[in-house]
């Protein structure tokens, strides 16, 4: 069956290269790619270049919100279902030096992307989410090669859970804010500080999904041993 798959997709890429054709003989290049005027429009409205992370914080702010919430109850459930659970005596990490440094030197880079795509993810490809991502690869790449209690102790003594609620509520009551249209300046287009609402949103998206990956990292060591 294999080769019924392969024949489909073959006919069906076909099919949408001779359909572009033939409708770029008969419009203009503006109606073959209608989505070029929306995305400037949309850059525009929000007053950022990232027109994704224009449509995810302003546009689709709704669904921005429940993602956020779902993550959240994500990291809560891991939590409850694996409460009940003996924490394991071993946990697999990296012993060899290599190994090591090429972790810790791949945690920093990844920790300062993670600085870059939270504050520039509005000007730039990135945004809260990706920049949230690095940082929890970073943290994920700490954590295979130190020691478990080393971990859990700084990720106390920092209050990371504390700071990751915060950053949830923040997140949640600025959004009220700008869908009830209390919006701050847009700025010049292109600029560090601007966008109105969008920078804040991303760096407190990038605090959480940060932070709750180093929960979940810390949960699934302590019960599994490993990542």
């Amino acid at each position: 069956m294999k080769w019924l798959y392969g024949v489909a997709t073959l006919l069906v890429a076909l099919w949408l290269i001779v359909t572009v054709r033939a409708s770029g003989t008969e419009s203009s290049a503006g109606a073959v790619f209608p989505t070029v005027d929306a995305v400037k429009v949309l850059a525009t409205e929000s007053g950022v270049p990232n027109a994704v992370t224009g449509l995810i914080l302003r546009n689709r702010l709704y669904d921005t919100v429940f993602e956020v919430v779902v993550f959240s109850t994500a990291i809560l459930g891991a939590k409850y279902l694996l409460t009940d659970e003996q924490p394991t005596a071993s946990v697999a990490q990296f012993s060899d030096i290599p190994s090591i440094v090429l972790a810790r030197v791949g945690a920093t880079i990844s920790a300062l992307i993670a600085v870059e795509l939270a504050i520039r993810g509005h000007l730039t490809p990135g945004g809260g989410f990706a920049a949230g991502v690095a940082g929890g690869t970073a943290i994920g790449l700490i954590a295979i090669t130190a020691s478990s209690t080393w971990m859990e102790q700084i990720y106390t003594q920092w209050r990371a859970a504390m700071w990751e609620k915060l950053s949830v509520v923040a997140f949640i009551g600025v959004a009220i804010v700008a869908l009830a249209g209390w919006q701050l300046p847009t700025g010049e287009l292109g600029a560090l500080i601007s966008g109105g609402w969008i920078p804040i949103l991303n760096i407190l998206v990038g605090i959480k999904v940060a932070l709750g990956s180093w929960a979940a990292i810390l949960i699934f060591i302590r019960y599994r041993g490993l990542l």
